[in-house]
């Protein structure tokens, strides 16, 4: 039945060595269940070992992306070893999809936040529409963290000075911005535009040499990776542990203003 579940709300396709993937829970704004990460992982692994594949499409049904990890997954939270565990889950989820053998393309439109917004991050290319919003708006609504691996994933992109902006503001970024500081590789005007421009894009770089495009993209990738003896695990106990994270789901679920008390 999960795994039934999963498939409808997480849709594959394969064709003419392009794969699709759409986040399809278009009410919830196609917010992510841990089926779907599952499923996800899945489809990341069955590019690896399939070599008739040559790009990967993610997108959204409906006017979102993905709104992030859904909000009742979290309540089931009762020990710090949950969140340990979730954040963890969620970097291994991200880390399949950056070291899929091939290149990723993220087609945006509408909602793009939270885990939603890290997909998209670690996609190879991003394409959005004049109606995508990008951003981690958790410093107003949950108050948790993001974990090293993102953070470290952001900066890459970015640059950390504008990661903090942006998780500091708990604002959400427009595509003009998102295009100016290259978190967008370009930008079109609508959803059918931006169907046409991703599949012309995937058609292009299918046609281009595997082996420079795998070798070029995992080069990038290590040159990103950084060692470090440190973990964020009392981080993000911090976040997670705290009445500031209950707070946070209770307004989040109830529609109304979380009270925020830094305990």
């Amino acid at each position: 039945m999960i795994a039934d579940q999963a498939a409808d709300e997480l849709l594959y396709d394969l064709r003419d060595g392009i794969g699709r993937v759409t986040f399809n829970r278009p009410r919830f704004r196609n917010a992510l269940t841990f089926p779907m990460y599952e499923r996800l992982i899945e489809i990341c692994e069955c590019a690896d070992a399939e070599p008739a594949m040559k790009v990967l499409i993610l997108t959204g049904a409906g006017e979102a992306f993905a709104s992030g990890t859904d909000i009742n997954q979290f309540r089931a939270f009762r020990e710090p070893q949950d969140a340990l565990n979730y954040d963890s889950y969620l970097d291994r989820v991200l880390q399949k999809l950056e070291k899929c053998r091939v290149p990723t393309i993220a087609a945006i439109s509408g909602a793009c936040t939270g885990a939603g917004a890290a997909i998209a991050a670690t996609c190879d290319l991003r394409v959005g529409t004049a109606s995508m919003k990008f951003g981690f708006p958790i410093a107003r609504t949950l108050g948790n963290c993001l974990s090293f691996y993102v953070l470290n994933l952001l900066s890459s992109l970015i640059g950390p000075a504008r990661v903090k902006d942006i998780i500091f503001t708990a604002r959400l970024i427009g595509p003009d911005e998102a295009a100016k500081i290259g978190l967008l590789t370009e930008v079109v005007e609508d959803v059918p535009a931006l169907q046409r421009r991703v599949d012309q894009l995937a058609l292009l770089i299918a046609g281009h040499a595997p082996l420079t495009i795998r070798a070029t993209k995992e080069a990038l990738r290590r040159l990103q990776a950084k060692n470090s003896l440190e973990t964020d695990d009392d981080l993000v106990l911090s976040c997670y542990q705290s009445n500031d994270f209950r707070e946070g789901m209770d307004a989040f679920l109830n529609k109304r203003q979380p009270i925020w008390t830094g305990e």
